[in-house]
């Protein structure tokens, strides 16, 4: 191959129109991608990494100074796993590619990539490739619907029975499925994440022969673990993780992420980002995956992904919606409006079918000497602890805060005794007159038919309750 030379190679691209380099990819001698270096860049080329690329911190060089030729891909670019498969792939084993990439949150632009093979030296284990890319601002959609039918039948077909499905589970469960089924994986999930509520939820999995459940996995992992997906997937649509190397080479930037998968046997992931007005809402996972369909499916998973991220964000946002119209910001437990609608449907209901109903009113009657004292901060502080501890003791019940300082808790889970019991541990409890203390006002009915009435009783129970609690603390009424 005589014009393996870099006269040759330089004279390649500088005849071409569009920005264009040549690069070799050096063979290992295990057979796997080693060290990948431009060889020769023509000026379009030099001119958009110049602007993009070049350092903004110490001496910066001038656009004449500024070279690519001959240095490794790394100066420029972070070291990319799945960029350096196509690279090895294309010079290697002669394949091409052409791919238009969403690279807007690493450069704010569009990219279209085109890699052609160039041939190799086979003795000195170098191969070369022909790269030619263009930056666009906006996307082109054209461009980027140009696909292979059988990716373009998958979601289309996927969409279609998305859309198909009675309610937002069903139609991520079919999703899931079919990716599962396309890419021969073990698993594939679909989570959402909430940095500002410091949470993450599986809405989604599908386990071949249902082996196990994601969300059993997820739940004993922290969220400052998962946060640390969106340092793997760094400023790329997708990232593949495929064997050793590419575990290896992650584990540098997500330490503690990529040590949960190894020691929960993923040897291969596939991660596409859900992005929403240019923010992270949530993931498309996928573990032990069919390794020679990664680029028959990647495409797929990526566009895919584009339809997900709607739906998801349209359900994040009415999943807020009801949040707030439901909870108590400041404690967490049920706030008076949800309280209002759950009575009259649990009122509507006891009428036809009654059934035990355990109702209590909690008031917290250290909450004014504390603010009063240390300040409206040290109240908040007050009313967490309060609506925590009530979580605590009264698991599987219905927690309302009904009032600035007044919780109610309605149960039809419990018996009497069972309830009682859970009073008489609230009491014991929660008895710091200078700190959290409750007076408790409760009533039981075994068959219950008037919620409201119930909750008259449980009321006066409590008054009385709190005035016996000030008879006794005179200091404390402010």
């Amino acid at each position: 191959m005589s014009f393996l030379t870099y006269e040759g190679f330089k004279q390649i691209v500088s005849s071409q129109q569009l920005a264009c380099a040549i690069i070799s990819v050096q063979k290992n001698p295990d057979g796997t991608c080693g060290e990948i270096r431009y060889v020769a860049a023509n000026e379009p080329f030099l001119d958009s990494n110049y602007a993009l690329f070049a350092p903004e911190s110490g001496k910066k060089p001038t656009r004449d100074q500024f070279t690519m030729d001959g240095k490794i891909y790394t100066d420029f670019l972070p070291k990319e796993p799945k960029f350096e498969d196509i690279c090895y792939r294309t010079a290697w084993l002669g394949e091409h590619f052409h791919s238009y990439i969403d690279t807007t949150r690493m450069y704010g632009m569009w990219t279209e990539n085109i890699l052609l093979p160039l041939g190799n030296d086979e003795e000195n284990k170098i191969g070369y490739l022909e790269l030619f890319y263009t930056l666009s601002k906006m996307i082109d959609t054209g461009k980027f619907s140009v696909i292979p039918p059988d990716t373009a039948s998958f979601v289309i077909s996927a969409c279609l029975k998305m859309k198909g499905q009675e309610d937002f589970d069903s139609s991520m469960d079919v999703v899931t499925r079919d990716i599962l089924e396309n890419t021969g994986a073990q698993s594939a999930c679909i989570l959402t994440v909430s940095p500002d509520l410091y949470k993450f939820d599986i809405i989604s999995e599908c386990v071949k022969n249902n082996a196990y459940k994601i969300k059993d996995l997820f739940i004993r992992i922290p969220y400052e673990i998962v946060e640390q997906l969106e340092w793997l997937c760094g400023e790329t649509d997708c990232i593949i993780v495929k064997d050793e190397n590419d575990m290896e080479h992650y584990s540098k930037k997500a330490p503690q992420c990529v040590d949960v998968l190894e020691r929960n046997n993923i040897h291969s992931l596939c991660l596409v980002p859900f992005v929403h007005q240019n923010a992270i809402i949530g993931y498309l996972y996928i573990t032990n995956f069919d390794v020679d369909k990664i680029n028959t499916f990647k495409d797929m998973v990526v566009l895919m992904s584009f339809f997900l991220s709607a739906e998801v964000a349209n359900h994040m946002i009415m999943s807020r919606l009801d949040y707030l119209s439901t909870i108590d910001l400041l404690t967490g437990v049920y706030n008076r409006n949800c309280m209002n609608v759950n009575v009259d449907e649990l009122a509507t209901k006891l009428v036809l079918s009654p059934k035990p109903v355990n109702v209590a009113f909690c008031n917290l009657t250290s909450l004014k000497t504390v603010n009063d004292i240390d300040g409206h901060d040290s109240g908040d502080k007050l009313l967490k602890e309060a609506a925590e501890f009530l979580n605590l003791v009264f698991t599987n019940d219905k927690i309302y805060r009904s009032g600035g300082d007044e919780f109610t808790v309605i149960s039809t889970s419990a018996n009497t005794q069972e309830f009682e019991e859970k009073i008489a541990a609230l009491r014991e409890e929660a008895s710091d007159p200078d700190w959290l203390h409750f007076a408790i006002g409760y009533y039981c009915d075994q068959e219950c038919k008037d919620l409201r009435l119930a909750l008259r009783y449980a009321n006066e129970h409590m008054l009385k309750d709190k005035s016996i609690y000030f008879r006794n603390h005179p200091d404390k009424r402010m």
